[in-house]
């Protein structure tokens, strides 16, 4: 770690869950957390970021099968198929030119390959969601009765600005277990000439996504990431939504009794949304190509009933 960069002790940490709470500064019935920083203003500022008219994606393939299971029927043009009288197609039964492919697909999006979304009813602390209720309302059958990822049903747009640490360092990429600081952050914006506002997506590249490309490995629990030092600087700044190319929190994260601070203080204590396991590496080339940092930055989560996150495809339009 480089000298002037200041380390939280381990209760420094925990008294993060009070001291950067949002409990209540929303109302006592808001499940959008810091989701509530995206104004209709800061909607129409995003839209004005769009200076170029191009977009990149933000997000990994999902490999088949190694990340999800997926049976598929096909249907060859010319054979009929059970129950195609009720089907609303006509002249599929005389002229037998029509067919189609479907899949059932299975997916566990939560991880450390695949990009998705967190809801703030991922995580738990003492027993409570954000906003101070109780995991009990997540149930086996019916997923989360609370703060589940419905709660950004409209979708997620706002300004995004991409902080590339990787490239502040001088290095292709941060190695496992680099923590990024605030420090790193603010020289970012000074080098990039940007400046994260409120109710923006802050986007963390630490060269991660270049080694996966590279090695074709995901590094397991070990990676660069977000420092819990980031917390306070996160909510001064009244970012709506974190994005990284790893799986956010730095592994190890230096703390014992709280593995994940980023995710859990975040989520539980902040209502911080995350974007977990970005591939930011074009997003990072045209943003060095165009010498422009910030763009419009678009989520949008398929709406699983009661569930604690979505796969999602990230979009970033300069």
């Amino acid at each position: 770690m480089a000298a002037g960069r200041v380390v939280p002790a381990p209760d420094e940490v925990l008294g993060y869950f009070d001291a950067l709470s949002n409990w209540g500064r929303w109302g006592d019935d808001d499940e959008r957390g810091t989701l509530n920083h995206i104004t209709d203003d800061v909607r129409v500022t995003a839209a004005r970021a769009v200076r170029h008219g191009r977009s990149v994606s933000c997000a990994w393939e999902v490999a088949v099968p190694e990340e999800m299971e997926r049976s598929t029927t096909t249907c060859p043009f010319g054979i009929e198929m059970p129950g195609a009288e009720n089907m609303p197609l006509p002249g599929f039964r005389n002229d037998r030119h029509w067919g189609y492919s479907s899949e059932r697909l299975g997916l566990m999006f939560h991880g450390n390959t695949v990009t998705h979304l967190d809801s703030p009813c991922h995580i738990f602390w003492d027993g409570k969601m954000y906003n101070g209720r109780p995991h009990s309302l997540v149930d086996t059958a019916t997923g989360s009765a609370w703060a589940a990822v419905t709660a950004a049903a409209n979708g997620i747009v706002t300004r995004g600005v991409l902080l590339d640490v990787a490239k502040v360092r001088d290095v292709p990429w941060l190695e496992p277990g680099e923590g990024v600081f605030p420090e790193d952050l603010e020289a970012a914006e000074r080098r990039q000439g940007v400046q994260v506002r409120p109710g923006d997506a802050v986007l963390l590249r630490t060269g991660f996504a270049r080694t996966r490309h590279e090695r074709g490995e995901s590094g397991g629990f070990t990676h660069p990431g977000w420092h819990a030092a980031c917390l306070p600087w996160l909510r001064e700044r009244q970012v709506a939504l974190i994005a990284a190319d790893t799986p956010q929190d730095v592994q190890p994260s230096g703390y014992e009794d709280l593995a994940m601070p980023v995710h859990t203080v975040g989520l539980a204590a902040m209502g911080l949304w995350l974007v977990d396991n970005c591939d930011l590496e074009a997003c990072a080339t045209t943003a060095s190509e165009l010498g422009q940092w910030d763009f419009q930055f678009t989520v949008a989560p398929v709406r699983f009933a009661g569930t604690s996150g979505s796969p999602v495809n990230p979009i970033a339009t300069f």
